[in-house]
């Protein structure tokens, strides 16, 4: 039993957390860290009297002074001991041959640090005493402690991190304290209900947040360096777990009983209320000073819509002297730092696509706290995945971009040209006792490489509508947000609405480098975006709407930006469908609180998708006009 706890820890904390890449040889030993850096433990107080523990960690050659890069964490910054280097260090080898003071801090109420931790912490714009406390203010209260009390530090601050650690970078933005010149939010968490993580326009997405809660929701009871345990699955299955768990409220019941806040925070707010809009930290980055960097994966399945959000909100609230900066490259979450970046699953990139991204990072950080170098990083630097290849554009999205929408045609077909069809639709039965899981895999752990996965097994399904374009006669490259436009209808009240973007290789394929699984690459349906919409949201997701049985109904929504070329002799792909189980848990196609419906409430219906003159369904895309 103990074993089968540690290996599920293992597997969240690798799946979660911002792990590091091995690095050549010794580099990034405790050997080789512990012979250039000082380590010393200590607790900075902050405003409100509350004491994080922070470790801070100095270049032994004391013949200059030098800039601190920090890192604030709810994962555990020192979970080795007090003898350990930590391993945030280990991914940071070439910043440490660089010469920089490090600082790594255990975020209010977590592990070793005192106060009560909250999740994605709301800011206090108008704070009118010291017991209005934020993640900006801990933030600001953390830098003035240490370039006062740090020694040989130049008097600049640099913080950056991925996930969690991307939203503390995220925030410190706001309200910035005035020796912090350089931040670079990764991957950063930024809205749990629209598009990050736990939930995607209102759909839940219970494969994630049940894994990630067992372990990370649970009490601390007393300062500690330990993770508590996860919870021990019966079975390998998640797709057997998840129906055999049947609705939501079972989770708590069968599961965690009341111990896990915010599951129960989740369950509690089913819409997009003030809680959710209270922990949207894009309201506020108005008029950021230091220099940002945002970096995220295409293929990254937490949070991509986080990265290009957050650069978006600072190019829409800032002056346009602030240095914003996109890097988007082919990665899932992490991996670039973590990995090579040459491959996600089955699909290759022809190169070491992370190198940019290391070359990156000590450019921005070299210029802006040691004014060393030349700032050379273009406004976005984005990977063109399918041409495979890195582009430098003025602005993401690309300005030189033409608006265009593949429509739903009869017959399966997909066309730029709007149908002529008097009359036409597709109809279907959707049953959420038998959903359409996200893939063809049985595993228990979430993978990563779904973002990439063979779609072939959903086109064979009958609930799964599929649209396909001719022979593509030349390069295609989709550059920015993919927007579904659907005529829709359905026998029940509610309805979710999954739609996939695939790249569709031909038939003749024969030379691509081999996948571990050797699946086989002629006809290979790729999936370039997925995405889904949970359809009471359809005109808000303030105030939820049943669906009229039968009545012709709009759903539209936007899916995160994709930068792809659908190369000359491949197809273009549609798929549609109503059900991405156990990544996204079941919608009971009957308008309820889903949160705690019963099974009784789960029901079949009959779904048409419209494709004619009056009804036109489609996918609104951004194609690229400018060229290499």
């Amino acid at each position: 039993m103990l074993m089968k706890k540690m290996i599920m820890l293992f597997a969240v904390l690798i799946f979660f957390l911002p792990d590091t890449f091995a690095q050549d040889g010794e580099r990034g030993t405790q050997e080789w860290l512990k012979a250039r850096l000082d380590k010393k433990e200590v607790y900075i107080t902050m405003r409100d009297g509350k004491r994080l523990f922070t470790s801070i960690y100095t270049p032994k050659d004391k013949g200059e002074q030098y800039p601190i890069l920090m890192i604030r964490t709810p994962y555990c910054i020192e979970g080795d001991g007090s003898d350990a280097y930590s391993r945030y260090l280990r991914g940071n080898v070439p910043l440490i041959e660089e010469g920089y003071i490090f600082v790594l801090q255990d975020v209010r109420g977590k592990f070793m640090s005192e106060g009560e931790y909250v999740d994605v912490r709301p800011h206090i714009p108008n704070k009118k005493s010291k017991a209005d406390i934020d993640e900006s203010s801990d933030t600001y209260d953390t830098i003035d402690w240490i370039i006062n009390h740090v020694d040989n530090n130049n008097g600049k601050v640099g913080i950056f991190g991925i996930s969690y650690p991307g939203f503390y970078s995220t925030v410190s933005l706001i309200d910035a304290h005035p020796a912090l010149k350089a931040v670079s939010p990764q991957a950063p968490v930024t809205n749990w209900f629209i598009g990050d993580d736990f939930h995607h326009n209102g759909a839940f997405f219970i494969l994630d947040a049940f894994r990630f809660y067992s372990s990370f929701g649970r009490p601390r009871p007393e300062l500690t360096r330990k993770w508590k345990s996860g919870y021990t699955f019966p079975n390998q299955d998640n797709y057997e777990f998840f129906m055999e768990l049947g609705p939501i409220k079972n989770a708590k019941d069968i599961c965690f009983g009341d111990s896990i806040k915010f599951w129960n925070d989740l369950m509690a707010h089913p819409n997009y209320d003030d809680f959710w809009k209270a922990r949207d930290p894009l309201q506020h980055l108005k008029n950021v000073k230091p220099a940002v960097l945002t970096v995220g994966g295409w293929f990254d399945a937490e949070d991509s819509w986080g990265p290009q959000h957050v650069y978006k909100s600072i190019e829409e609230q800032s002056s346009t002297a602030t240095n914003n900066i996109l890097m988007m490259g082919p990665w899932f979450h992490g991996q670039w730092v973590r990995g090579t970046g040459e491959n996600l699953g089955n699909v290759f990139w022809g190169s070491a696509t992370s190198e940019k991204y290391r070359e990156a990072e000590i450019v921005f950080f070299n210029y802006h706290l040691k004014g060393k170098g030349k700032m050379t990083l273009p406004e976005a630097s984005l990977f063109i995945t399918g041409s495979n290849e890195w582009r430098e554009f003025a602005a993401w999205p690309p300005k030189k971009v033409q608006e265009k929408t593949m429509y739903l045609q009869a017959g399966g077909k997909l066309s730029f040209s709007a149908p002529e069809e008097k009359e036409g639709y597709d109809e279907y039965i959707a049953d959420p006792m038998k959903p359409v899981p996200y893939t063809e895999d049985v595993h228990l752990k979430r993978t990563r490489e779904y973002m990439t996965d063979d779609q072939r097994f959903a086109a064979r399904r009958p609930d799964v509508m599929v649209y396909e374009s001719e022979i593509l006669e030349e390069d295609i490259t989709i550059a920015g947000p993919v927007t579904p436009m659907l005529k829709v209808s359905t026998s029940g009240t509610d309805a979710d609405y999954v739609v996939k973007l695939i790249d569709v290789f031909p038939d003749s394929t024969r030379v691509y480098p081999e996948n571990e699984k050797q699946v086989p690459m002629a006809g290979y349906q790729m999936l370039v975006r997925g995405d889904i919409l949970r359809g009471r949201f359809r005109n808000s997701f303030e105030n939820p709407e049943p669906f009229v049985p039968e009545q012709v109904t709009d759903v539209n929504f936007e899916m995160p930006g994709v930068a792809h070329t659908f190369k000359k002799g491949h197809r273009i792909m549609i798929q549609i469908q109503n059900s991405w189980f156990p990544l996204v848990d079941r919608n009971p196609q009957k308008f309820v609180n889903i949160y705690e419906c019963d099974a009784s409430d789960f029901q079949k219906a009959t779904h048409r998708i419209y494709h004619d003159r009056l009804r036109p369904s489609g996918v609104k895309v951004l194609i690229l006009e400018e060229k290499p």
